[in-house]
Order: C-alpha cells, then sequence, then structure tokens
C-alpha cells in the first residue's frame, strides 16, 4: 500500500474514503524503472533449475524474469511478465485460456503450440502469439528441451485486478469463429443492434448511443499467429549495404492501426550484417512505451539515460525503460535482436508519447502525425543516421 503523505492536506470521509488535496500540484512526469540486463548465462541457469525434477501437475515449467524494482514480485517491466518456459521431450501442458496477451519466441527445441482447435510447429528464433482467452496448450514432440520466453500484460492486468485464467478440459471443443456482432440469446428487440438507438447531440460530432453499443461489440477475429524465423530472416538485410531493411515489425492484422504482434505488443526483428562499421556516439530517442530486446546474435552495447550497458547473444535488456533516453551501438559482428515494446497498449490507451529528437517536439503517436521520413532503421548504409 501506498504511504499517505503527510505533508498533504487529507481528509477522511465518513466512507472510509480519503479526500486528497491536489490543488496547485505540479504536471505528472514519468517515473521510470532503471534498465536492466540479465546474462545468458542466468537464463541458461534458470532453464537448468526449472528442468530438474518431475513435471508439475500442469505441465507448465516455467520462472519469471522479475526487474528488482518490480513491487508484485512478478514484473520485468511495470505492466510486462516475461517468463521462461521449459517443456522436456514428451511433456505437454494443460489446455489453459487467460485473458493476458502473450508473445512466445523460441529459444531452443522445437513443439507444438496448440490454439483452438489450430496448431502450429516452432523452431529456434520463430515467434508466435496466443491470442486472449482462447485456449492452448503446447507439447513436445523433439528430442531435447524445448525453451521459450513468454512475454504478456499479466503485470498490468493484475494491478487493474482484471487477471483471469482457467483450465480447460481436453476435449474442449473450440465454438464458430465470429466474424460480425456476437449473439447474444437475447430477444431480438433488444439484441438486434440495427434498431438501436443513436443520435448525433452536438456540432463537436458527440453522439448518444444505446446500451446495445456497449455490450454487442462487433469482434475482431483473431487466431493463433506465426513468424518463422526462416522466412522472416530471410526478407531482412543480408549484407552491408545491400539496401534491405534492417528492421522489420511482426504485424498480426488483427491488431489493425496499433501495428502489433498482439493488442498489447510489437514484436521487431533488428538485424544487422556482419562487418558494418560501428557509429560514434551521439543522442538517442524516448518513448513512452518500454522495449525489452533478446539478443540472438551479436554483440555490442546500448547506452540509457547515459549509462552504457554492453550485450551479447543470449542477453535479455531492459533497453528502455519508459521515458528514458536510449541509443544502440552493435560492433561490427552485426546484431540479431527481438524487441518487444508495450506500443500498441499506449496506442489504444492514447498515451503513446514519442521523442525522436532530444531537442525536438514530442508526438503523440496515433493522435497526430507521426515520425515521419523515419530512414535510420531501414538500412544500415554509411550516411544514414544509426537506430
Amino acid at each position: 500500500m501506498t504511504a499517505i503523505d503527510p505533508r498533504v492536506p487529507t481528509v477522511v470521509l465518513d466512507s472510509g474514503a480519503r479526500a486528497v488535496d491536489t490543488s496547485g500540484e505540479a504536471a505528472a512526469r514519468p517515473t521510470p524503472w532503471a534498465p536492466l540486463r540479465i546474462l545468458a548465462a542466468e537464463i541458461e541457469a534458470t532453464i537448468e533449475r526449472i528442468s530438474t525434477g518431475p513435471a508439475p501437475d500442469n505441465g507448465r515449467r516455467s520462472a519469471l524474469l522479475v526487474h528488482p524494482e518490480s513491487t508484485t514480485g512478478r514484473s520485468f517491466a511495470p505492466g510486462v511478465e516475461v517468463a521462461v518456459e521449459v517443456l522436456l521431450p514428451g511433456e505437454s501442458t494443460t489446455p489453459l485460456r487467460r485473458n493476458s496477451s502473450i508473445v512466445q519466441i523460441c529459444l531452443a527445441g522445437t513443439g507444438t503450440v496448440h490454439v483452438a482447435g489450430a496448431s502450429i510447429d516452432m523452431a529456434r528464433n520463430d515467434v508466435a502469439t496466443v491470442p486472449s482467452m482462447k485456449p492452448h496448450r503446447f507439447r513436445n514432440d523433439g528430442d531435447g528441451p524445448w525453451i521459450r520466453l513468454a512475454y504478456s500484460n499479466a503485470p498490468l492486468l493484475a494491478h487493474l485486478g482484471t487477471l483471469y485464467a482457467e483450465e480447460v478440459p481436453a476435449d474442449w471443443v473450440p465454438g464458430t469463429v465470429v466474424d460480425g456482432p456476437i449473439d447474444m440469446d437475447e430477444p431480438a428487440e433488444v439484441a438486434d443492434r440495427g434498431s438501436a438507438p443513436d443520435h448525433e447531440v452536438s456540432p463537436t460530432g458527440a453522439r448518444l448511443r444505446g446500451y446495445e453499443f456497449l455490450v454487442d461489440i462487433e469482434p475482431v477475429p483473431d487466431r493463433l499467429r506465426h513468424w518463422p524465423y526462416r522466412t522472416v530472416s530471410g526478407l531482412m538485410s543480408q549484407s552491408t549495404g545491400d539496401g534491405e531493411r534492417t528492421i522489420m515489425a511482426l504485424y498480426n492484422p488483427a491488431t489493425e492501426r496499433r501495428q502489433g504482434a498482439t493488442g498489447s505488443f510489437f514484436v521487431t526483428l533488428s538485424r544487422i550484417p556482419h562487418g558494418h562499421r560501428p557509429r560514434p556516439e551521439g543522442a538517442g530517442h524516448r518513448h513512452s512505451s518500454v522495449a525489452i530486446n533478446y539478443h540472438v546474435e551479436g554483440t555490442g552495447y546500448s547506452v540509457v539515460d547515459g549509462r552504457r550497458i554492453d550485450f551479447a547473444p543470449g542477453d535479455l535488456l531492459l533497453s528502455a525503460p519508459s521515458w528514458r533516453e536510449h541509443a544502440h551501438y552493435p560492433s561490427e559482428t552485426g546484431l540479431t535482436v527481438f524487441t518487444v515494446q508495450d506500443h500498441p497498449q499506449h496506442i489504444a490507451t492514447e498515451s503513446l508519447i514519442w521523442q525522436e529528437d532530444m531537442n525536438g517536439p514530442i508526438l503523440a503517436l496515433g493522435l497526430e502525425r507521426g515520425q515521419t521520413g523515419y530512414i535510420a532503421p531501414r538500412n544500415w548504409d554509411d550516411d544514414l543516421p544509426r537506430i
């Protein structure tokens, strides 16, 4: 529980609530956590530890990677959970559905993801997503451990008191895919959106609508998505100066304008070829979304609010806590890195602010014209600015 500041005038009401005087209060500013690097060796030790002993009853061998500033003891970033998940050969998890977004990155081994009647096979560096409230399970039919990083927005939902998960029967049968308004099993005069009132009430465009619009929302169908690394990496830059992109987004069409892999997270793959010329240090940029980098290949360092953090293959780095200035400097080895960022979640809540030039404007992305002419991440030619 947050302590009460005795310097702030507070009145305890008869209901037990408090009325806190905020008259003249200064404007709010972000309070980001510190950057954090978890070494590949630490992740490997975690994998070894959770791989020992018999499998749990639900089959889920997992461990959360938790930031030292986490007040809940579960978060890697304030609204993001990162778990290491392991399945040994022949093991599988029991079916589960939950209302949190899930991004899975395969670190090693192979296995099958089953989601609501669909399935895909994952291999090293593949990425898959599990939609909210779709029953899912994982099975390892390979010869070695299947190891994954799993990202979710569970900490945010837990803070709101709305995190939900439930086991479902192994013989659960998925319902019909919905492509329009959900049948509420209500009388036609109630459930029919066509008869719901919808009035414009002022020249500003404000409207008054029937309650039907709130409880019978048009669904955007989502399903299991899979980005095979073999295909994705082949579409990236292969050699210095080839003109191909060095950073691309793994896009799920169900997220529409949020540009995400899920409704909460985008995932990008950065691939800078071996042999490029390292850049001199300079100013970075910052944004309200947090960025978490998993380094697949290559060495280098990041500078976060003036602090240098070296990285190597297998390291996990909270490289951009919300609103901290940051820049990344791969060595001549090049770079392959997956970045997970809660960018789409901020677009949905209209809270995504971005400052590309530390002396320039602060943009509200999704609400006004964004960062245009953004050439830095497109390729790595010597005449272009760094990422």
